[in-house]
């Protein structure tokens, strides 16, 4: 069931969504409410699940990681033991920064960070490749980021 969000809800979103670590104080004075009113929606919105999490944005390049690669992968097999043991492979992987399931053509859009080709090409024949799980793969390197 998802639940009701009314504007205030959704501005709390937004304003947690661009600045995670905003004092309770500082977000009620953006959403024009009271501290305490504002504490109380922010701890319904996690209760409900709506607000999963709050983490840090850093930036890969300055750990050394300057590389990033969208990975399609389309698997030789869509059994559910195939299927299963590919997901609990890519948990092991670190370059693997988020993997999606698909529809269409490829089974798989794997985020990889990398330190350079050289790194990718281990991650890619070594780790993604070795397994035997996969039929095609098809490699996308980003240029800038838009958005």
């Amino acid at each position: 069931m998802t639940p009701a969000l009314d504007r205030t809800d959704l501005a709390i979103l937004r304003a947690l969504q661009a600045h995670g670590r905003l004092a309770n104080v500082e977000l009620a004075e953006r959403v024009n409410l009271s501290p305490s009113a504002c504490l109380r929606r922010v701890q319904r919105l996690e209760a409900e699940g709506v607000i999963t999490g709050y983490r840090a944005d850093v930036d890969a390049a300055k750990l050394g990681l300057g590389l990033r690669a969208f990975v399609r992968v389309q698997l030789k097999s869509h059994g559910a033991a195939d299927i299963a043991r590919f997901a609990a492979d890519i948990q092991c992987w670190d370059e693997v920064e988020r993997c999606f399931a698909l529809t269409g053509d490829m089974d798989y859009l794997i985020e990889v960070r990398v330190r350079d080709l050289e790194h990718f090409s281990h991650f890619l024949l070594d780790r993604l490749l070795a397994g035997g799980q996969v039929a095609d793969v098809n490699s996308s390197f980003v240029l800038r980021a838009v958005k």
